[in-house]
């Protein structure tokens, strides 16, 4: 099968498919159906915008048709103030609810995350999904030894971080490592992989940001991140697949509180050059 078959009985021959295609596979001239590239099928990223701008639907990709395609509804595009108060009124939250998360939501959670943008579309984000607070103190009890690792092996890093507060207020009884949450999201990925970095920073992300729909809430596990470089009994614990690396971590949960307004932040520092 060709990579893309296009219907000439409704094409209506306007272009739209090569104009958006991101490695320009598309060949195409006015009055004439659109066809691949003879380069189309070693250079193809399998984007999907071929198939998503086609306003017939004509235009079938070998990986993907139109009926596979949710189609985008305008009644429900946000608006500016909507967007503003969904990224404005985004919080950190370090502090849950004792309600679990159940295995459905945090599902529905990482499929919305997953459609987050990714180098040339690698779709490279793995997730490991750990639930339960016994098994997520056990982690933060290993970034705990780890911190006092570094607390002996690099003094001034240790300080610059203030662990030794960290690990006084842990012995305390405060958890400040996953803070009590239920849930904890892991991105993962072949260490190799150049992309993997930002392409999991990005799905990691979209993910805080879609919790908000699902009533949840969630904070960045930097700690626990930065442990999984070098400490082997936390990387033993993740037991994450070989050659995989983690690389970034999210806690999420239903929020125990709820914030009433945006607190200030920092005017935007812009370099402008822009030319007429």
């Amino acid at each position: 099968m060709a990579l893309f078959t296009v219907d000439p009985r409704t094409c209506n021959q306007d272009g739209l498919c090569a104009a958006v295609c991101p490695p320009g596979v598309i060949a195409f001239t006015a009055g004439v159906c659109p066809v691949p590239t003879a380069d189309a099928e070693a250079v193809c990223i399998r984007c999907g915008h071929c198939v998503a701008v086609c306003p017939t639907a004509s235009l079938t990709h070998r990986e993907m048709a139109p009926a596979d395609c949710a189609p985008l509804s305008p009644e429900l595009a946000l608006t500016e103030a909507q967007c503003a108060q969904l990224l404005r009124g985004r919080r950190s939250i370090r502090a849950y609810r004792r309600q679990p998360v159940d295995r459905a939501t945090l599902a529905r959670l990482i499929d919305l995350a997953r459609y987050a943008p990714s180098g040339h579309n690698s779709q490279n984000a793995e997730w490991l999904v750990l639930s339960g607070r016994e098994q997520l103190r056990r982690l933060a009890g290993l970034v705990v030894d780890w911190m006092r690792r570094v607390q002996v092996d690099s003094p001034e890093l240790a300080r610059a971080m203030h662990l030794e507060r960290t690990v006084a207020r842990w012995q305390a009884g405060h958890d400040v490592i996953l803070r009590g949450a239920p849930a904890l999201v892991v991105a993962h990925a072949p260490a190799a992989d150049r992309l993997a970095p930002s392409s999991c920073t990005i799905a990691l992300a979209h993910l805080e940001l879609a919790a908000a729909a699902l009533g949840l809430g969630g904070c960045w596990a930097g700690y626990l991140h930065a442990a999984t470089a070098s400490f082997a009994p936390l990387v033993a614990a993740l037991d994450l697949p070989a050659g995989h690396q983690c690389f970034g971590a999210m806690m999420v949960g239903y929020p125990k509180f709820r914030y009433q307004r945006v607190p200030t932040r920092r005017p935007a520092r812009i370099t402008w050059r822009l030319e007429d």
